[in-house]
């Protein structure tokens, strides 16, 4: 693959997280950029506003005629589109250069200083952590991220193409196209069981992705993960550690053990540990990198969040409303712990959309133990992302497994008017559907009703 001879890059599936950083980063190159997604979203809209033609129509007439020049055009899929998709067959059969998202970034990434974060839960946050930093202390980076960056309203930060910061995706084995210099996993914890069918085969890989390192590359591993590299968590024994961590103003202020002394007077402003851990990796890697602590401290004062990661959209004396993208038992652990640390002794309302079948099928009863904990629980219907219905498995089994006396399953058209209904403190909406699309309305609604 010659990214320089390619003119042209058309995307299947566009409107992707990933697959529109990278649309990005070309138009950033001065190539030629068009594509094809299912919906029209907020990305593929901001796509539109850089001059990149979008269409949703899965049909060879709607491609615009330059990209069928297969001498300089590249095609980009996704492998979350279907087998029978009428574009893709088309450039295959017609001998245009097909590649994978993965693929292709890790042709970018190949000739730069690539930090690299892989893990099940916390590798977007931590991503977009390392991004900030780095652009914040003037180092030339590039950084694909797998969220929208509160501090750019961007997915894609760029300021030169020395240093590059890719979320290493684990769906698809899509981690393994990279050769990092430096790589960090946060979490390995079971997940996309219907690509590796068992746990066990989703932690090979992970070693194996650690095998992907340059030979002089470094690895951080959250603290008690079995994996052997520079360690980092939170009061603990690991090389990079938050100590004599305070709450001051809904922000945490706390020192950084390394391993050769302690760095003083951090700032940082999201809520939850599960944050402050992937903040510490992120301040390791740059600790590591080279970045003196007082540029890093300033650094990491500014970081703003990520969109639909524990974002506020209502905090006043009366009402909070949280939405977040945690779709997995431990990330709705997360939120749940950090919005109990934050709102000691309030009712919170949690709101959530299961996402995909299988996912509900392969972690029912820990959904259910974890949505427990909550005062208040509504359900919506499962989103079914790229999967077909599942026999017996529905939001409403889902329900029936949750122990809290106070549950309902709630249809997205009467959604508004439950939540407007509760008498919660805290109001959380959780999922990595479209439940996102909702946030707006609700908060409308909310501030109408307050």
């Amino acid at each position: 693959m010659d990214l320089k001879a390619v003119h042209n890059v058309y995307f299947i599936g566009i409107g992707g997280i990933g697959m529109s950083a990278l649309a990005r980063y070309f138009v950033a190159e001065g190539k030629l950029v068009a594509g094809y997604d299912r919906t029209k979203t907020e990305i593929s809209e901001a796509l539109e506003n850089l001059g990149v033609e979008v269409h949703f129509e899965d049909s060879v007439s709607k491609i615009p005629s330059v990209f069928f020049d297969k001498h300089d055009t590249l095609i980009v899929y996704t492998p979350a589109i279907p087998k029978n998709h009428t574009q893709y067959n088309y450039f295959k059969n017609q001998g245009f250069e097909v590649c994978k998202r993965s693929a292709v970034l890790g042709e970018i990434t190949n000739n730069t200083f690539c930090l690299a974060v892989a893990g099940t839960h916390g590798k977007t946050t931590t991503t977009s952590i390392l991004g900030h930093l780095l652009y914040a202390c003037n180092v030339p980076v590039t950084a694909f991220l797998g969220g929208v960056s509160e501090n750019y309203n961007s997915n894609f930060i760029s300021n030169g193409t020395e240093v590059t910061v890719v979320e290493a995706d684990e769906f698809d084995r899509s981690f393994l196209t990279l050769s990092p210099d430096m790589a960090g996993i946060t979490s390995m914890d079971a997940d996309h069981l219907d690509i590796y069918g068992e746990a066990e085969e989703l932690t090979k890989s992970f070693i194996e992705f650690t095998k992907k390192l340059k030979p002089t590359g470094k690895l951080f591993v959250k603290n008690g993960l079995p994996l052997e590299g520079i360690t980092y968590g939170i009061e603990d024994d690991a090389d990079y550690s938050a100590q004599n961590i305070e709450i001051t103003n809904g922000s945490y202020v706390f020192d950084v053990k390394t391993p050769t002394g302690t760095l003083h007077n951090f700032t940082f402003n999201l809520p939850g540990r599960h944050n402050l851990s992937n903040a510490i990796m992120a301040l390791a890697m740059t600790v590591e990198y080279g970045i003196p602590h007082h540029q890093l401290a300033n650094a990491l004062a500014s970081f703003k969040g990520v969109k639909r990661r524990f974002t506020y959209h209502i905090k006043t004396d009366h009402l909070v409303y949280i939405d977040d993208y945690a779709h997995h038992p431990e990330e709705i652990n997360a939120v749940h712990h950090a919005v109990r640390e934050m709102y000691p002794g309030k009712k919170v309302l949690a709101v959530f959309q299961p996402h995909l079948f299988s996912r509900t099928r392969d972690f029912a009863d820990d959904f259910a133990k974890s949505l427990s904990q909550f005062d208040d629980v509504k359900l919506l219907d499962i989103y079914p992302a790229r999967e077909l219905p599942m026999e017996g498995i529905s939001s409403e089994w889902l329900l029936n497994k949750i122990e809290n006396s106070t549950k309902k399953l709630v249809q997205k058209s009467a959604l508004i008017s439950e939540i407007v209904a509760s008498d919660a403190f805290v109001i959380l909406t959780i999922g990595a559907g479209d439940i996102g699309e909702q946030v707006k309305h609700i908060k409308q609604a909310l501030q109408l009703e307050n």
